[in-house]
């Protein structure tokens, strides 16, 4: 099987324009995203996906694997879809612009969950252990049945444990559950991308704005990858403010 790795990238940003060509100690963002890429053993190619001149006359310095798409997309998957259908491959890892330190080893599992046959989609997951997180909006949770399959993601709180009477605290909460929070790469067999791209958007997609509950809904399943920690994206200016310590 060929596997690639794609990388979308879009200039605007509402809460970080431009986050992508941020500089990170000499490096932009979506540099250190596809170096990154580049030390996935057993991949067959990395390459970045834009619709912006701009990014792609800035990723042409440190690569040549830049392919154009449209516009018109209103997400990362549905620019993958468009770049993914001129290449000749058969696994297509999502790896995302700003999320300079996705783990190697992360998306190397990723790859080989696709080893079983019956796996057309695939993601990450790590645990939640602040309330912080718990409470925060931005951060998508998920809940798996016993085979790490997906059951559904949410921005709210799940699950939700009735029998605590303070969410509010931590040490008793995190005691008694399990949270994990959604990591935003995603793993597709080729076929199985062209089809979703195709689908409409479900309810419980516009309702969340997850596009991943567009494959749930169509009855598909998401294995979950559970990975050690959770990694740092890049959406505001404090995400920013937070990189620039780990370099």
């Amino acid at each position: 099987m060929k596997k690639v790795i794609i990388i979308p990238a879009r200039l605007d940003s509402s809460r970080l324009p431009k986050k992508v060509l941020l500089d990170l100690k000499g490096k932009t963002v979506i540099q250190r995203v596809y170096e990154q890429c580049l030390k996935v053993k057993n991949v067959d190619g990395v390459y970045i996906a834009t619709d912006s001149i701009e990014i792609k006359e800035v990723c042409e310095t440190f690569t040549d694997k830049v392919i154009i798409t449209k516009s018109t997309h209103q997400s990362g998957t549905d620019r993958i879809g468009e770049a993914v259908s001129a290449i000749d491959c058969d696994i297509v890892i999502n790896v995302q612009g700003d999320e300079p330190f996705i783990e190697p080893s992360l998306i190397e599992a990723l790859v080989n969950s696709f080893s079983n046959s019956d796996i057309s989609m695939s993601s990450a997951m790590s645990k939640i252990n602040n309330i912080k997180d718990l409470q925060n909006t931005n951060v998508v949770k998920v809940v798996t049945d016993l085979h790490n399959n997906a059951l559904f993601f949410s921005r709210s709180l799940i699950p939700f444990p009735r029998d605590v009477k303070e969410i509010s605290i931590a040490k008793e909460v995190l005691e008694k559950c399990l949270f994990y929070r959604h990591i935003g790469i995603y793993g597709y067999r080729k076929d199985f991308l062209l089809k979703f791209v195709n689908m409409e958007q479900s309810y419980l997609e516009k309702v969340e704005k997850l596009e991943q509950l567009r494959a749930l809904e169509n009855g598909f399943k998401i294995k979950m990858i559970e990975a050690n920690s959770s990694l740092i994206g890049i959406d505001t200016r404090e995400d920013y403010e937070e990189a620039l310590k780990k370099y």
